[in-house]
């Protein structure tokens, strides 16, 4: 089984991808996005808005076992990402693993 952490870096670093929800919430809306990656210890319940967007636009959705902050540190971001849309994966295999 791959590494989901190490998937998600090779995406954000060689492909193209948005942070936070409303950026996300749009690419999905417009169907841009691949995948949708949420963090489990999310805080708020926009993260259900996300997730029923993401059902309808048949988009998959992966939970990063972590905190905001945690997945921000995957990225490579001096903040926290609760939620991030890959729109082009680059060299990753993130939409042909499965986690």
């Amino acid at each position: 089984m791959a590494d989901l952490s190490n998937d998600i870096r090779l995406a954000v670093d060689s492909g193209e991808a948005v942070f936070g929800i409303n950026k996300a919430s749009k690419t999905i809306i417009s169907r841009e996005a691949k995948i949708v990656i949420v963090a489990s210890k999310n805080k708020g319940d926009r993260m259900g808005d996300v997730m029923h967007l993401a059902k309808l636009a048949d988009v998959k959705v992966q939970v990063f076992e972590g905190t905001p902050m945690d997945l921000g540190v995957v990225c490579g971001k001096p903040y926290s990402v609760s939620t991030l849309s890959i729109v082009d994966p680059g060299n990753s295999n993130i939409l042909n693993e499965s986690y």
